[in-house]
């Protein structure tokens, strides 16, 4: 079978590769999609501590069963299934709370076990003891399946911060997880959502998502556009979908009193640090949250959204490649050409 394997930064390599078998507890899946994500862009460019190299990348991945081992209930060949990318490890003390986002002990596919860029995929045993297998309903493409994974991580973020029925949403950058945080809101309640962005084009693109308003903050303050879409009082939630550490910034000023912010994208490690007005916090009363993945629950809630039409993704979908073409894939998520290139080995 055909893999991508990343052997060093900016070296990813088309490989034939041995179709794996599964061992006890274990599946194996041909892999029928495989999205790819600005965190593949990432460890393309640079790497990441937690990877040891050489690793088959992806971790979008929708499939079908080809193997089951052993000790493994519940699946059968040609099951038609989503696998969860962040495995916790199920005993830890923040596991045995429920908050499997910060397990102690988390591994990821495409990290510590290899991804979805190939052929056919094993399916660790870790992944199955934590339900993290899902069927997906036969009326659901793969492709819109492989986007459970990102809308989870999008999940995990609005569950955190709260969003809810009449708030108005302010979602900082217009890339693919800004344009399911969107989606997502208005799924959840919100009664304006606005999308703000420095790049119009990119802001054109993301209007499919159907935002209330989009703000260019090359052009337009984004702060005072917030304020005079909410009568002066700023946005109930505002979502940082950005490693840019202005928009963190600018998230703190055009949030409403009792207001919340989701700091959810990452910031660059050698430049992570922001200036930070706590009197605005004080003051305002403000709620100031991190989000980072997703846990197994929440791919099978939104796996469920898709499935039910309550968050459309396949319209988010803007470039379909071969496997072959993984690093014309990658280019194109690193261009901000296109919003989700997916991968169809």
């Amino acid at each position: 079978m055909n893999v991508a394997r990343l052997h060093a930064p900016g070296d990813l390599r088309i490989e034939d590769a041995p179709v794996p078998e599964a061992g006890r507890g274990e599946l194996v899946i041909r892999v029928r999609t495989c999205s790819t994500c600005g965190t593949d862009a990432k460890i393309f460019r640079f790497g990441h501590h937690h990877i040891s190299l050489p690793r088959v990348l992806g971790h979008e991945v929708a499939g079908e069963i080809t193997d089951v081992g052993s000790e493994v209930e519940g699946w059968s060949l040609g099951d038609r299934v989503q696998v969860i990318a962040a495995i916790p490890c199920g005993v830890c003390h923040y596991c045995r709370r429920g908050q499997h986002t910060v397990c102690e002990d988390l591994e990821s596919i495409g990290y510590q076990y290899d991804g979805g860029f190939a052929e056919f995929m094993r399916v660790p045993r870790k992944v199955l003891a934590v339900d993290g297998v899902n069927r997906i309903p036969e009326h659901v493409p793969f492709e819109c399946a492989s986007l459970t994974e990102p809308l989870a991580c999008v999940l995990n973020g609005q569950e955190l911060a709260n969003v809810g029925e009449g708030d108005a949403v302010v979602v900082l950058g217009a890339g693919p997880i800004g344009c399911l945080h969107v989606r997502l809101a208005r799924a959840r309640g919100a009664t304006t959502v606005m999308l703000v962005d420095v790049n119009q084009a990119r802001l054109d693109l993301a209007a499919r998502a159907e935002p209330d308003a989009t703000i260019d903050s090359t052009k337009d303050d984004p702060i005072d556009a917030v304020r005079k879409m909410t009568n002066g009082r700023g946005a109930d939630v505002v979502i940082t979908a950005t490693g840019v550490g202005q928009a963190q910034e600018q998230a703190l000023e055009m949030t409403a009193p009792r207001g919340r912010i989701s700091l959810f994208g990452g910031l660059p490690k050698d430049d992570s640090t922001i200036r930070f007005d706590s009197n605005l916090v004080h003051y305002r009363e403000l709620s100031v949250f991190g989000a980072y993945g997703s846990a197994p629950r929440h791919n099978r809630e939104a796996l469920s959204l898709i499935a039910h039409g309550k968050v459309r993704v396949d319209d988010l979908i803007t470039h379909r490649m071969p496997l072959a073409d993984v690093n014309r894939a990658i280019e194109t998520v690193m261009s901000g050409d296109g919003l989700k290139v997916v991968i169809g080995p």
